[in-house]
């Protein structure tokens, strides 16, 4: 029996994860192994550095290859970073015959078609995501295969980012002898990691606060209707904490992920913490409630933002499910209850465990929901793009993959900005 292979690789502003999948009979995803290593070479959820960012995605791929037993080739790849913009745009495909049913053909054409948009200087698309049809003036259609008609049109969410963003992180994937099946919006991938249909169909705002940005993604009706991103996560609460209590950076993080609260009234006044003095010098006292004081300042700060974006996609009132908040910095003891503070809105905090078969719980926090999103999505698109991986033998856990299809919703851009970076080489050589 011929089995799926995907990894996900997440190139985070704090951590870079390779995570090896595949479906088991129910469905479920078994995660084979995986790797994961400190980011040193990425800011704010964009390349800074690129040979540091390929030291750490060599060794978080290194370490994913010996705990699954997989030789990776193909990775779907994840994108971040505040030049993440999107738009929506109306599409018209008029058909030769309406006798004719419609097929999926038809609906990547249209798609395909997003793709000719002409951007800003600099702005390629990434994503063009249909949200709902109209079939000869009938509106609100979902699926319209199978249907009959002459005019066919769609509305589009459409995510545009930097060309440059893109191209960075291909040499990086590249220079690490891989290759890119998909590129994909992190929020989306996230997405599908931690909320449940009913979720999306209720409506729901995804927020995955990480380290370098907090992603949003905002679904209602089961389509997607907003995304964002905001240039704030938790290294900047780190940041903070390092300024606040004049520590170094390595003993800030380390006191945020052991002793932190978002709300500093959860904290007593006479809890103390002993930070180890460098260098023989005499050992620093903190407190915990000025600790968590630092930290709500910052929280705040992030879902005063996150509230922005929330209420500038017009779906605030729409959202029965809330807010869902995932990520690292959902670790953080009394997120949910700093935002429902904040928002009014029910919140809870999201893990990808739903999705994962049994015996991963090593995996099930909300650090890793990007990652295993990642996977996710690399199925779902595995028949449209080059990153399908297929094992004949499973005992030899070998990762096998063919030729990429022709067309899809995502060749376009992949296609384009693939070409610019052998430009590159070829200048370069």
């Amino acid at each position: 029996m011929e089995q799926e292979i995907i990894v996900g690789l997440d190139i985070g502003t704090t951590k870079i994860v390779a995570m090896v999948g595949r479906r088991n009979e129910h469905g479920k995803l078994e995660i084979l192994g995986f790797g994961k290593t400190t980011s040193i070479g990425v800011k704010r959820g964009v390349v800074a550095n690129i040979e540091r960012t390929v030291q750490s995605i060599r060794a978080a791929v290194e370490e994913a290859e010996n705990n699954s037993g997989v030789e990776i080739k193909w990775v779907n790849v994840g994108i971040a970073g505040q030049h993440i913009k999107s738009i929506q745009h109306h599409g018209v495909l008029m058909r030769n015959n309406s006798e004719d049913e419609i097929t999926q053909s038809d609906i990547d054409t249209l798609t395909s078609d997003m793709f000719k948009l002409v951007m800003l200087p600099g702005e390629e698309i990434i994503h063009a995501l249909p949200q709902e049809y109209n079939i000869d003036y009938e509106k609100g259609i979902k699926d319209p295969r199978g249907m009959c008609g002459i005019r066919m049109e769609a509305n589009f969410h459409i995510i545009t980012g930097q060309i440059a963003a893109a191209k960075n992180i291909y040499k990086c994937v590249s220079r690490a002898s891989l290759d890119t099946a998909n590129l994909i919006l992190e929020p989306l991938a996230s997405a599908e990691a931690v909320l449940s249909p009913e979720e999306k169909e209720a409506g729901v705002a995804l927020v995955d606060i990480g380290g370098g940005t907090t992603d949003i993604a905002i679904f209602q009706d089961g389509i997607i209707r907003h995304t964002a991103v905001i240039a704030l996560g938790g290294d900047i609460i780190t940041e903070d904490i390092k300024e606040g209590c004049s520590i170094i950076k390595d003993q800030a993080e380390m006191l945020k992920i052991r002793f932190g609260s978002a709300l500093a009234s959860e904290s007593r006044e006479n809890e103390i913490v002993s930070i180890p003095g460098l260098r023989g010098r005499e050992p620093k006292e903190i407190s915990i409630k000025n600790l968590a004081n630092i930290i709500q300042a910052r929280m705040e700060d992030i879902i005063e933002h996150v509230y922005y974006e929330i209420k500038n996609s017009g779906f605030e009132k729409k959202l029965i499910a809330g807010i869902v908040v995932t990520g690292g910095g959902a670790k953080l003891k009394h997120v949910p209850q700093l935002i429902e503070y904040m928002t009014g809105m029910d919140t809870r905090v999201g893990t990808p465990n739903e999705h994962l078969a049994k015996g991963a719980e090593e995996i099930s926090s909300p650090m890793y929901a990007t990652a295993v999103g990642l996977v996710i999505k690399g199925f779902e698109n595995s028949d449209l793009s080059k990153g399908r991986v297929s094992q004949s033998e499973v005992a030899e856990m070998k990762v096998k993959t063919p030729a990429p299809p022709n067309g899809g919703f995502f060749s376009s851009f992949f296609e384009k900005t693939k070409s610019f970076f052998e430009d590159d080489n070829n200048r370069n050589s």
